[in-house]
């Protein structure tokens, strides 16, 4: 199986000291003389379970970042309340078109598709549709590596080193443990400290906390290209995404929708409101934050579950 190369012997350095920093053991690693040589899988390092990623060991079946395994798309759809009611999706003709076109891209050795091909559903999996409280609804993975930043005496003083790993795993606006949060997801936890009693701003931003709870962290396009922001929009991935949410709004009840930014409003058409409620709102982005702000909608959110009768959503991240 091929792997990527090797970092360099100060990123692997960086490497282990956040592997001790995860473990809870003494940080006195020598960070003047290199670790011994050992290949370094990006797609070892995280996992469906984003809380322990530096600790968990290397997953021998997962393919390379961005790189195809052998393994079908649907094979990759865990959940069978999931998998019953978006089968009939894998036979049609635009999905075996998608499929055809991943393959395609996968096979280029220069090509990078973000997520890794085994976190493609991740959203699905980690979220089960009799689980599905809130749906967040996200336009495209990130496409960009974020930074890893370490912190270390060892290290002149006020200097750090910043290497990449993958922002993208399968849930809109998310990041792995450890990885730093983008600017729309830190406006998210200024808007959750405002709203929610309690919140605490958390020092990273994965979001399969939240995930567990029943929200549904989901992207209209499931995947993309390294660098190309919307690369994937126009292969397929939205006529997926849109049967998923129809899915949603028609075999449930009670949900509440978070649509945030002009994009995402158009999708309030799939959505019964009737049955469910629809909480619009400006995108968290830089760009909007003004109109985002305030917006309360995590409160609101909560306020709709309690009149259908259900638990709210314990919205922290620990």
């Amino acid at each position: 199986m091929p792997s990527i190369r090797l970092f360099s012997n100060f990123q692997q350095q960086c490497y282990f000291f956040l592997l001790a920093k995860e473990k809870n053991t003494p940080s006195k690693i020598n960070m003047l003389s290199p670790p011994p040589q050992k290949q370094l899988r990006l797609d070892s390092f995280f996992s469906n379970k984003c809380e322990k990623t530096a600790t968990t060991p290397e997953r021998k079946s997962s393919p390379p970042v961005g790189k195809a395994s052998d393994s079908r798309l649907e094979d990759l759809l865990l959940d069978p309340c999931w998998k019953r009611r978006l089968g009939s999706e894998f036979s049609k003709a635009y999905f075996k078109d998608l499929e055809n076109r991943l393959n395609e891209i996968w096979q280029k050795p220069q090509s990078v598709v973000f997520p890794p091909k085994h976190l493609i559903f991740n959203a699905f999996n980690l979220t089960p549709l009799k689980s599905v409280k809130a749906v967040i609804l996200g336009q495209d993975p990130y496409h960009n590596y974020g930074q890893v930043c370490v912190w270390n005496s060892y290290l002149p003083k006020n200097a750090h080193a910043c290497f990449g790993f993958l922002q993208a795993h399968g849930l809109s606006f998310s990041v792995p443990r450890g990885v730093t949060p983008p600017p729309s997801l830190k406006n998210i936890f200024k808007e959750l400290a405002d709203d929610i009693p309690g919140f605490r701003i958390p020092s990273h931003g994965c979001l399969t906390a939240w995930a567990k709870r029943g929200v549904l962290l989901l992207n209209a396009s499931l995947t993309v290209e390294c660098h190309k922001a919307n690369s994937h929009s126009a292969f397929g991935w939205q006529d997926f995404t849109d049967f998923a949410i129809k899915t949603v709004s028609d075999h449930c009840f009670g949900v509440v929708f978070l649509l945030w930014g002009a994009f995402a409003h158009k999708k309030e058409r799939l959505v019964d409101s009737k049955k469910h409620t629809i909480i619009k709102t400006a995108h968290p982005s830089p760009l909007s934050q003004g109109r985002f702000f305030g917006c309360r909608c995590f409160s609101k959110t909560n306020e709709a579950l309690k009149e259908y009768g259900k638990d709210a959503i314990d919205w922290t991240i620990d």
